[in-house]
């Protein structure tokens, strides 16, 4: 008898990512969710290198007016457990308050909740299987605006043919949220205080601050 095949890979993720979004699914608060997700192994490679599963922050304030969502969490996140706490979270506290917002009105997210080796971009798989949590925090805390930081993140609301460029400076209604698509704060660091993503960000921030007065 010959062996039995293993498992295709796309199928492997299709269970990962059905998984999580049960698990996330029944999660009836933020609390709840938190819990649910620490111990979250869907993505062998990443739970094997992280520190800490990087949930994310609810807003300080209450009900969250807005929602900053970038891709994955970095070295100081990953040591942290706390989202955007390293060089480009200082820079988007920075670019925040320039343009009229409060972090403690938001809540503050990536796409994917453990750091790649290397800070590499996630793989398509690996947002796949973290999607759930996502999906569930943004049903629990039901922002009306959404920041997407950077192209994942875009991609992620907006679809896989997104082009940063193209896509922002405007918002974009999606499942009746506001999405506006800009820039990762990482973006402007690299390409310094008078680059057009630094610029870029903040004209965006501003924009977004105009529609929520």
């Amino acid at each position: 008898m010959a062996a039995p095949r293993p498992p295709r890979s796309d199928a492997v993720t299709g269970a990962a990512a059905e998984e999580v979004a049960r698990t996330a699914a029944a999660a009836a608060d933020w609390p709840a969710l938190a819990a649910a997700a620490a111990p979250c192994v869907a993505c062998p490679e990443l739970a094997g290198t992280r520190q800490h599963v990087v949930v994310g922050d609810p807003p300080a304030n209450g009900r969250a007016r807005f929602a900053l969502i970038g891709e994955a969490p970095g070295a100081n996140e990953d040591q942290t457990g706390r989202p955007f706490v390293g060089k480009s979270g200082q820079l988007l506290d920075r670019l925040l308050a320039e343009a009229g917002l409060d972090r403690a009105d938001a809540a503050v997210l990536n796409i994917v909740k453990c750091r790649p080796p290397g800070n590499r971009t996630p793989r398509t798989p690996e947002v796949a299987r973290c999607s759930g949590w996502l999906r569930r925090q943004l049903e629990l805390l039901d922002p009306p605006v959404v920041v997407a930081l950077g192209l994942s993140s875009a991609k992620w609301f907006l679809g896989p043919r997104t082009v940063l460029a193209e896509a922002r400076g405007r918002p974009h209604d999606v499942r009746g949220r506001a999405v506006w698509a800009t820039y990762h704060p990482s973006a402007a660091i690299r390409f310094g205080p008078n680059g057009a993503p630094r610029a870029g960000l903040l004209a965006d921030l501003t924009s977004v601050a105009a529609s929520l007065a």
